[in-house]
């Protein structure tokens, strides 16, 4: 009874870590995204730390980092989509790196989803607000929910690498696997073969009862006739 209900606990507690995470990353993206607009001028570099950082507000019909321009009702559903199958799948989560690493990437798809169903140029269509510009990393412009994505998706590939499961246990590694595998079947063998021992000894020692009968009662009869 007792197992049940800390897993149960254990759930909760990771769910509301996926959620916060979410809550957090889409305010941040959602309100630093209001004070661009507001305060940035539109295809201006706005230097930060020199050639290092720079704000540049553009409005970007694609995908994240202003690929794919021409496809944003695509995008649209495809981060629908995504938000869903996160939330669906959240009730399976056990570990709370897992549900960071969900709550970001939850996050940082809402916070663009938010802008292609809102803003201009209409419903499903909307431009996402991108103003960070970092030359010397990467020719594109892209925002804090671009970011969140791509830090959830390192950590993902390193939990998995590490072997982190969903519950939070660790799986075997290949070579722990492998000699895992070896002690079991040495087990099944040695197991296997004291059977088929135990049933040797049992055949002959059937075999061996009706043969000491006989010798007995043959020396009774000799006995007997002597007598």
């Amino acid at each position: 009874m007792s197992r049940p209900a800390s897993r149960a606990k254990v759930s909760v507690r990771a769910i509301a870590a996926l959620a916060f995470a979410a809550v957090v990353v889409v305010a941040l993206d959602q309100g630093v995204k209001a004070l661009v607009v507001a305060n940035l001028p539109y295809g201006t570099v706005v230097p930060v730390l020199g050639n290092a950082l720079q704000f540049l507000y553009v409005r970007n019909p694609g995908a994240a980092f202003s690929f794919a321009v021409n496809m944003t009702w695509i995008f649209s559903i495809v981060s629908t989509a995504v938000v869903v199958a996160i939330i669906v799948f959240a009730r399976r989560i056990r570990s709370m790196w897992w549900a960071l690493v969900l709550g970001m990437l939850l996050g940082g798809a809402l916070g663009n989803l938010l802008d292609r169903l809102f803003r201009e140029p209409g419903f499903g269509r909307g431009h996402v607000v991108d103003f960070i510009s970092t030359p010397w990393m990467m020719p594109a412009i892209y925002n804090i929910a671009d970011s969140f994505i791509c830090v959830s998706m390192v950590i993902f590939v390193l939990l998995v690498i590490f072997g982190v499961n969903l519950d939070g246990s660790r799986a075997l590694s290949a070579k722990r696997q492998r000699a895992a595998d070896a002690a079991a079947t040495r087990d099944g063998t040695a197991a296997s073969t004291t059977d088929d021992h135990g049933a040797s000894r049992t055949v002959a020692d059937d075999q061996r009862a009706p043969r000491d009968g006989r010798d007995a009662l043959g020396s009774d009869s000799l006995g007997h006739d002597a007598t």
